[in-house]
């Protein structure tokens, strides 16, 4: 699990290793991220994001390398692909799911966890969803429930697996502004992306699959030679924009 420490980086990794039995996922990071910042980490599928993500959040268990974490553990957020549809369990119940480490499994639910399920639903705007079984939401509602679970566990670092890929207007715009807030109010948030326009949002991105991975501000990172070494010619050029072309990526 990640150590804590009280510097002002939130998180500081060297070396990062993280294997699938004999298979490198990734290996060779370093991060250094400031705490009330964005970090996007972009790259090829296949090239670790969702497994650097789990490791960072303690989920996956290091092979080689140091990572501290400031703060309280962090809440990682998945994509809504990644989670049963068949779950026979409503919204305010996967919500509530995030107060379970504060208060354990069979303590009794505290005024303080109630409002923070409460403001966490009103903030991603489905508390008129509450009582409805999370298999009747769309693809975009059952996003912004995990993204409402994850803030209702009151961590200081939010990680989130592609939080809007894929999504209606609707759920990108609310989950976007929810992002914009936890970083105004001194949190820091850590998201994985196929978006080479949310990564240049970032205040840092991390580039996979380059040797070494590339590490720093977007203008700096998201250079089309970078993007060549990374996604392999997969990218093409459009008067002044890039674009990804990730044959592997599941849209």
């Amino acid at each position: 699990m990640p150590s804590l420490s009280s510097v002002t980086s939130a998180i500081t990794a060297k070396g990062l290793e993280v294997r699938y039995g004999d298979t490198v996922a990734v290996s060779g990071v370093d991060l250094e991220v400031a705490k009330g910042s964005l970090l996007s980490i972009i790259g090829p599928n296949g090239a670790g994001k969702s497994a650097l993500l789990n490791a960072l959040a303690g989920t996956l268990e290091l092979s080689a390398g140091e990572l501290t974490i400031e703060g309280n553990s962090p809440a990682l957020v998945l994509q809504a692909t990644e989670v049963d549809e068949a779950l026979p369990i409503t919204v305010r119940e996967v919500v509530s799911l995030a107060r379970y480490p504060a208060r354990g499994l069979f303590g009794r639910m505290r005024s303080k966890d109630r409002a923070l399920i409460d403001r966490s639903l009103e903030r991603l705007h489905i508390e008129h969803l509450a009582k409805r079984q999370f298999r009747e939401l769309s693809g975009g509602e059952r996003q912004r429930t995990l993204v409402a679970q994850g803030l209702a566990q009151g961590a200081d670092v939010l990680l989130l697996d592609e939080p809007i890929n894929g999504l209606d207007l609707v759920s990108r715009s609310v989950i976007t502004k929810v992002i914009k807030e936890e970083i105004r109010d001194g949190r820091t948030v850590v998201i994985t992306t196929h978006s080479l326009d949310d990564a240049r949002r970032a205040d840092q991105v991390l580039l996979l699959c380059t040797e070494p991975c590339c590490l720093g501000n977007p203008e700096d990172v998201l250079t089309e030679s970078h993007l060549q070494d990374a996604f392999g010619g997969q990218h093409l050029r459009v008067g002044q924009s890039l674009l990804l072309d990730d044959p592997h990526h599941v849209h």
